[in-house]
């Protein structure tokens, strides 16, 4: 079952748990990991003077540029025979973001989406649907040990199609569903469209994840599939799924704040907000022996939900919101870099300043990244064909390197 120690500890032990957790881990950071050591030192620091949770505002911040610049295993903080499992994710420049996970990470995290699943009810007597995109695919293999924890019976993540999934759906008689809300929408879709009544299923719950959620959609799901919906918060670099959950009150997201320390900061000054203020959320990993992050910017826009909650859980709460911190764009959970996205058209037009306009579309249901590009005298061809393979060509190496679906339109030069 999942760990549930922190919510028996009494706020002030919680409170040491915490600040022992952080100066563990800014100890092997700094003993460890050159990248941190460096920025210890440029602020003629040392982790000693991180003596309370507060002084962690002492340090930079880390952002995804990081990750790639130190590819592939520059940020680690053990040896790599330590290491057990390797993800990858998109990364902001030619090298993607390696992250690494010990043993001991994988057990962590095992039990942190354990407690998201358990608080969205699911127990042994359910049936665990997984399906999500490619580019969380790593976040498949945790929701499957986290359900396998729990005692589910797990049905792991897989490439169907709509009308497979909702065969298996019916078939196996699923009762939670781990996918993205726009695959979520597409499903209800194509029920309505083939005229199956939501009664055929056994479906109680959807577990939506990868980006936040209105609660007018979230509605639309319950009202017309019988279900209850459930928001979890995660990124894609690390450590993953799970690092916040929707309790029964659906009033924003308990945050795992016995493993994962959470800031909210203003974007521009980078000084922390006052309590219950929107701004950029700012994480800290306080457990993970492999990967630590320290103070990473995660573009998400977030604001803390004052307690109590009426669920009784002491962990720290926020509402995710829809805005961005950067100039990044979330397409069925992997956050794509748009400024990384025009350099890499430029380099597969081989032009040096192509006049388009990036934004995110849905094609047949599904969320693509669409260009609408502008045909002037860098581009103009007097063969169709060669400007037809080279959008064919350029759609293929943007995808491939980003992990969405990426579709140029032609559009005629603004005058």
């Amino acid at each position: 079952m999942a760990d549930i120690q922190m919510t028996e500890l009494k706020p002030e032990e919680k409170e040491q748990q915490k600040l022992e957790r952080l100066q563990s881990t800014l100890n092997r950071a700094y003993k460890n990991v050159p990248f941190h050591r460096n920025r210890f030192l440029e602020r003629q620091l040392s982790p000693q003077d991180i003596a309370s949770l507060t002084d962690i505002e002492k340090l930079p911040f880390m952002k995804r540029a990081d990750l790639s610049t130190h590819y592939p295993y520059g940020l680690f903080a053990v040896p790599l025979r330590d290491i057990v499992r390797i993800h990858t994710a998109p990364g902001t420049g030619d090298s993607p973001s390696i992250s690494g996970y010990t043993k001991a990470d994988l057990l962590i995290w095992k039990k942190l989406v354990a407690r998201s699943l358990e608080a969205a009810g699911v127990t042994e007597m359910d049936i665990l649907q997984i399906h999500l995109p490619p580019g969380l695919a790593n976040w498949g293999r945790d929701y499957k040990d986290g359900g396998e924890t729990v005692g589910a019976g797990v049905i792991p993540n897989s490439p169907l199609s709509l009308s497979k999934t909702l065969m298996v759906l019916r078939d196996y008689k699923t009762t939670t569903l781990v996918t993205t809300p726009t695959f979520a929408e597409q499903l209800m879709e194509q029920m309505f469209n083939e005229e199956r009544n939501p009664n055929e299923l056994n479906l109680k719950r959807i577990i939506l994840v990868g980006s936040p959620v209105e609660r007018d959609i979230a509605e639309n799901l319950e009202g017309r599939l019988h279900v209850d919906t459930w928001m979890n918060y995660g990124l894609s670099e690390i450590p993953g799924p799970a690092i916040g959950h929707e309790c029964t009150s659906h009033c924003g997201l308990h945050i795992n704040d016995d493993h994962i320390l959470p800031e909210i900061i203003d974007p521009n000054s980078g000084e922390v907000v006052a309590k219950g203020e929107k701004g950029e959320l700012v994480l800290t990993t306080l457990s993970a022996r492999a990967f630590p992050l320290i103070r990473f910017r995660t573009g998400d826009m977030a604001r803390f939900v004052p307690p109590p909650c009426s669920c009784g859980s002491n962990f720290m709460k926020m509402t995710w919101l829809k805005e961005r911190a950067d100039n990044y764009v979330i397409i069925s959970g992997i956050k794509v870099s748009i400024d990384q996205l025009k350099e890499d058209l430029k380099a597969a037009l081989g032009i040096a300043s192509p006049n388009c306009n990036i934004e995110k579309t849905k094609r047949a249901g599904v969320e693509i990244i669409t260009i609408s590009l502008e045909i002037d005298n860098q581009l103009f061809s007097d063969e169709i064909k060669n400007l037809e393979k080279l959008m064919y060509n350029t759609e293929e190496i943007l995808s491939e390197r980003v992990g969405v679906p990426i579709k140029i339109r032609l559009i005629q030069q603004r005058s």
